[in-house]
């Protein structure tokens, strides 16, 4: 096939328009052009009004490619070069089968290609499976009441689950094409496969991620939810068994340990088991949400229905710290992430049509181990439980503390909304943020955010709201491994981003992957070209 990067067409054009112009592009007629397949698909907004949608496809044609692409002279064309990961084959099942512990992105992945190889796993799920998940969360969003052991942390699909699921990720790896195929066949859209910016949406996520326990099971493996490993058994430095808090005790001389960033009670299991690890850093702050229709006109220059929801990404680098933007949820929904009895945690969801009123992203401070207050392998968790306490104070309950951007600024309470009304459930307690976050955080943001707003017009906008506190964006523990991916407990491999070798949906799964790889003993670089 003919690669062509970079057709530039605008907003309204339908798919008929994009192989006309491919045609044009290789001089041939439109006639004999076979197939052509998406490969990648961007918005380009740098000549605001004037808004492209730029594609990368793949042409096959009727042929000689070669003759083809001399006679047309066209830069932007080449013969293409498809690299593709193939999964590990079957193989012998050994007599005590692999367990992983955990079932969000890296553990479910870890699974599957566990499952693939007639390994049998067996995973060990905290939470519950996603529709009584949903459930609980949503019952949580009304009333307050939490369920500690099926929230937004916890459960089938782990964090990501109640997010946006976005898949863009800065890893450049094989194996993302092939989890990206994995998503589709569990029923998210084929567009995630090209769009520069993937998303699957929570409403399908839910599905996605039950499609995928189910194809785990069929191929032999099997998924326990309500079941949390509470300790270890160990001989000399080798793993043997796993306690549960079901009482049972597990046979078990491999053991995937993908139990995401918010498994506070299990680091300190591991800790007090002679598991080797370390605080690493991380970042924390708040949400903030504008009008969607702001960030369209500040992006796009215009207010088009045929271009997407507009999003962003920021970095502001100062003299101690860099404060970024995260996890941008367009026409999203700040959420109540608390996993913990007496704690507040915000999170930003969208769904798959991102049709909300308000956009809505973290906006983080990094903060290194010298930063906390606390020292030892769970110093950072100890200041974020802290801070999640603090806010739950402030705001008499699971409402999360709020302020405008104006007044955050001019360093005065907020006493309610302005133009832009916040989407937290179960509510919000308007309050003054410098009284719930640490100095090191509130003065960065507030420096931070003019220059900000210089960079996006309407980012610093004085009505735009800010909820805090967003202290769950990564693991602040490192659970050290080795080359072989195991920790010092031999059988024991650390993965995920809980682990802290991950940060999103697509990097916890590539490191999935390749810890079951290591469990099976194959070579990282499974990948092949055509």
């Amino acid at each position: 096939m003919i690669r062509l990067r970079d057709i530039a067409l605008p907003p309204e054009h339908n798919f008929s328009q994009l192989q006309f112009e491919a045609a044009r592009l290789l001089g041939i007629s439109n006639s004999i052009i076979r197939s052509l397949k998406l490969v990648r698909r961007s918005v380009d907004a740098r000549k605001k009004p004037d808004v492209k949608i730029i594609y990368t496809v793949d042409v096959a044609v009727e042929g000689n490619e070669k003759k083809i692409l001399k006679r047309s002279g066209c830069k932007r064309a080449s013969l293409a070069s498809v690299e593709f990961y193939r999964p590990p084959k079957p193989r012998t099942a050994p007599e005590r089968r692999p367990v992983v512990i955990g079932f969000g992105p890296a553990g479910m992945f870890a699974a599957l290609i566990l499952a693939m190889a007639g390994q049998r796993p067996l995973v060990l799920e905290r939470g519950e499976d996603a529709v009584s998940r949903h459930e609980k969360v949503e019952k949580f969003f009304e009333t307050g009441i939490l369920d500690t052991a099926s929230n937004v942390q916890f459960g089938e699909g782990g964090a990501g689950t109640f997010s946006d699921g976005k898949l863009n990720t800065g890893v450049n790896n094989p194996r993302i094409g092939w989890i990206l195929e994995q998503f589709v066949q569990a029923g998210a859209r084929e567009d995630i496969l090209y769009d520069a910016k993937p998303h699957v949406g929570t409403d399908v996520l839910l599905t996605v991620v039950q499609n995928l326990r189910k194809r785990i099971i069929n191929l032999g493996g099997e998924v326990r939810f309500r079941t949390q490993v509470t300790g270890l058994r160990v001989e000399g430095n080798r793993l043997t068994g796993l306690e549960t808090s079901t009482g049972e005790i597990i046979d078990c001389e491999t053991a995937i340990l993908a139990i995401g960033h918010s498994a506070r009670d299990t680091f300190r299991m591991l800790e007090g088991g002679g598991v080797p690890m370390e605080p690493k850093p991380f970042a924390m702050g708040v949400r903030i949400e504008h009008k969607q229709k702001d960030i369209n006109l500040a992006q796009y220059g215009t207010e088009n229905p045929a271009l997407p929801p507009a999003d962003y990404k920021m970095a502001e680098h100062l003299e101690d710290a860099t404060v970024y933007t995260f996890c941008m949820c367009p026409g999203g929904y700040v959420v109540a992430a608390a996993s913990e009895e007496g704690r507040v945690v915000t999170n930003g969801m969208s769904y798959v049509s991102r049709d909300g009123e308000n956009a809505n992203a973290a906006l983080l401070v990094t903060v290194n181990p010298a930063d906390f207050p606390y020292k030892g392998p769970l110093g950072g968790v100890k200041w974020q439980q802290e801070i999640e306490e603090k806010a739950y104070d402030v705001s008499g309950g699971y409402r999360a503390p709020a302020q405008t951007v104006g007044d955050f600024l001019a360093g005065k309470a907020s006493t309610g909304p302005g133009e832009v009304t916040p989407t937290y459930r179960p509510g919000v307690a308007w309050c003054d943020l410098h009284g719930v976050l640490p100095e090191k955080i509130t003065s960065a943001l507030a420096e931070a955010l003019p220059r900000l707003n210089r960079k996006l017009k309407g980012f610093g906008n004085p009505e735009s709201v800010l909820t805090a506190p967003e202290t769950r964006s990564s693991s602040p523990v490192r659970i050290l491994r080795d080359k072989s991916r195991q920790s010092q407990i031999r059988g024991l491999y650390p993965a995920g981003e809980g682990a802290g070798y991950a940060g999103g949906i697509m990097s916890a799964a590539v490191d999935g992957i390749m810890t079951a790889e290591a469990v099976l003993g194959e070579d990282y670089g499974r990948k092949t070209s055509e």
